[in-house]
């Protein structure tokens, strides 16, 4: 009896020890991602930014010799999926703090996690159904000037233009999306495309838009009587003004992640899966394909829309150059680049794409020809993306 209380407690042992060591595991590699994160925003010099993208090339490289290798860190990641929220929580509300006294790399993570939004709005089309859309752009800034103009010219509040914004963009992608049905592929696209140049030009001609002069004092946003212009004052501890709309835009990104879970794992994640792998299969399946199709049009513009209104009260000033077509050119390679249907990797892709020009801003020039480059070496040496989709796991019993 004795013997067998000893062996019990040394498996028990043995179990706490190995989670004790995954979890290191994970805090290692997540505190590593955040160290890389805040080296990046910090350095300056081309040769060093150069030295640092070099690093999760390498990684990417060995991964991708090494598939092995790369299921056991997904799978090391699935074990404690709680401990890594956590730790991810953590290092993010974090990095206001430590990047208090560098502005500019805060914008930066605010325009970054903005747009790991509208990639995300877009992986439901691009990524789940093979919808292409060039049209996430125009989404975008349909839900900018609704804002906008809503709390210049009627004085309603932030929080409540955010909504309605949605919603008016919602309509026009259900309005888009319903000759959109009678296309396909490459017809599509040039569908979207034109939406895209026709709202540009709406906004850059209207007189009630501003023109191409833009709306400028937009009003700032507050919370409970804090205003988003103050600071912030944790236990003493002061934070510039822009970490205010960090916080609402993480919080936003974390809100999208939910719902991109939540779809992707639903009946109408399942439908969108379908019609990417055979849309006339699908729909000899009893599919609706149209209003799924519809569907996805509808649910990318409504959360481009929220990205867009919460950009417009960030920089309280928009124009129509904020919201050319270029724009979705660019939300497209971050969905490309970053791995289609996969959240993890469009979030990597929306934040890599958004940061590497600011950061060499030296060959602003050549920005088009940057992304197109980074398409092209994705596709040819990673062409499933940095975070390739995942098989879909099903509980054994169907239940």
């Amino acid at each position: 009896m004795a013997m067998q209380d000893n062996a019990t407690g040394m498996a028990t042992a043995a179990v706490n020890g190995n989670g004790v060591l995954r979890q290191a595991m994970i805090f290692g590699l997540q505190f590593a991602m955040a160290a890389w994160l805040y080296a990046f925003l910090e350095v300056d010099g081309i040769f060093w930014l150069l030295m640092l993208l070099a690093i999760p090339v390498v990684g990417f490289v060995v991964a991708q010799r090494r598939p092995a290798l790369e299921r056991k860190t997904y799978a090391l990641f699935e074990t404690s999926p709680r401990f890594s929220i956590a730790i991810a929580a953590i290092l993010l509300l974090g990095l206001p703090f430590v990047l208090a006294d560098n502005t500019y790399a805060i914008h930066l993570l605010i325009v970054g996690l903005l747009y790991s939004v509208l990639a995300l709005a877009l992986n439901f089309q691009l990524g789940s159904a093979n919808l292409p859309n060039f049209a996430t752009g125009a989404s975008y800034g349909i839900g900018a000037y609704a804002s906008a103009l809503l709390a210049i010219h009627f004085g309603i509040n932030f929080w409540l233009t955010l909504p309605i914004a949605a919603a008016v963009a919602a309509v026009f992608g259900l309005l888009i999306g319903i000759p959109c049905m009678r296309t396909r592929e490459s017809y599509l696209a040039l569908v979207t495309i034109s939406f895209a140049v026709i709202v540009h030009q709406l906004l850059n001609n209207l007189s009630w838009t501003g023109g191409s002069n833009g709306l400028p004092g937009i009003p700032t946003p507050s919370l409970l009587g804090h205003s988003f212009n103050d600071p912030i004052n944790v236990f003493g501890f002061v934070l510039p003004a822009q970490a205010n709309f960090y916080y609402l835009s993480l919080l936003t990104v974390v809100l999208s992640i939910v719902i991109a879970r939540r779809i992707h794992h639903s009946r109408v994640g399942l439908a969108w899966n379908a019609l990417r792998a055979d849309s006339l299969a699908a729909s000899c399946q009893g599919i609706n394909v149209m209003w799924y199709k519809v569907l996805a049009f509808v649910v990318d513009s409504f959360m481009a829309a929220v990205a867009g209104a919460i950009y417009a009260f960030y920089v309280s000033y928009i124009a129509p150059d904020n919201f050319t077509f270029f724009v979705s050119v660019m939300i497209m390679a971050m969905v490309i680049v970053g791995g289609m249907d996969n959240i993890f990797g469009v979030i990597v892709g929306a934040m890599l794409l958004t940061m590497l020009p600011e950061k060499f801003r030296a060959f602003a020039d050549f920005q088009l020809l940057f992304f197109g480059a980074a398409v092209i070496t994705m596709l040819i040496l990673r062409p499933k993306g940095l975070f390739p989709k995942r098989l879909r796991a099903y509980p054994e019993g169907g239940q």
